[in-house]
């Protein structure tokens, strides 16, 4: 204890306060970083380029001597700063963009998020669905939904099956129709929202652009969206890459508890 003492006395104070600053910093901005790919296919990716590095590290001629593998491998980690923005680029335009909203990364929590949510929406759905009207409804999860909301229409209302009934009635004088509605936080956040459509070859033909944009963003995302087609006003539900059609509003309501569980209501 006493070394420790003597080797911290020898050591500038300034230069522990830059030290102890530097580490914070780092810290912080690993963990923001992690917060912000949660829940999106960045993980997935980060971990296969963690698997990569270690295979490079056991390559070498002091470990495996792996002699071709370590050379391809030395390639790759050369460019491996390029490699990184390339496959990240959305992640870190999304995080440059929360870092320009909001510097210091303040909690932006506090709305409403109670089980109530999810009866509003499903009554929508139902309402929806005996209309013929077409509807796309987007819950967020983890990952975060704003970069499909930069050309969309910001709402920041109270979520009600009225709401969202009103926000899909088919006429030109309704902007709001056209595209999908995404409840973030508990709170309908935008509407008119175009999503990416699925480019998954094995989707069924059949199925509209309606349908391809709801499992699109399931494939990128942990969203789930719940569908209403047009046609036939079949409720459908989306959630990682899969498509459940033919719900009723006791299937819709198991599934919604299923993926999100019972959560506090309105004040909490």
């Amino acid at each position: 204890m006493n070394t420790l003492h003597d080797l911290l006395a020898e050591v500038p104070a300034w230069d522990i306060v830059s030290a102890v600053i530097d580490i914070v910093i780092v810290y912080y901005v690993a963990y923001r970083s992690m917060l912000l790919m949660r829940g999106t296919r960045a993980i997935q990716m980060l971990v296969g380029i963690v698997l990569v590095l270690a295979l490079f590290f056991v390559s070498e001629e002091a470990v495996l001597n792996l002699t071709t593998v370590n050379w391809i491998l030395e390639k790759f980690v050369s460019s491996f700063i390029l490699i990184v923005i390339i496959l990240f680029q959305p992640d870190i335009r999304r995080a440059l963009s929360a870092m320009g909203k909001n510097p210091l990364f303040l909690s932006q929590q506090g709305r409403q998020r109670g089980p109530t949510i999810y009866d509003e929406v499903i009554r929508a759905a139902v309402r929806l669905s005996a209309k013929h009207i077409g509807a796309l409804i987007v819950l967020e999860r983890d990952a975060d939904l704003s970069p499909f909301t930069e050309e969309a229409i910001p709402i920041d209302a109270r979520v009600t099956a009225d709401a969202l009934f009103a926000a899909f009635i088919p006429s030109h004088e309704n902007p709001l129709h056209d595209g999908a509605v995404i409840i973030s936080k508990g709170r309908i956040s935008h509407a008119g929202c175009f999503l990416p459509l699925t480019e998954n070859p094995r989707v069924e033909k059949t199925l509209g652009t309606r349908h391809r944009a709801a499992i699109g963003i399931t494939e990128s995302t942990d969203a789930v969206v719940v569908v209403v087609s047009e046609e036939s006003g079949i409720i459908s539900m989306a959630v990682a890459s899969e498509l459940r059609r033919g719900l009723d509003a006791n299937m819709l309501r198991e599934e919604l508890l299923r993926l999100f569980g019972p959560r506090g209501r309105e004040d909490e």
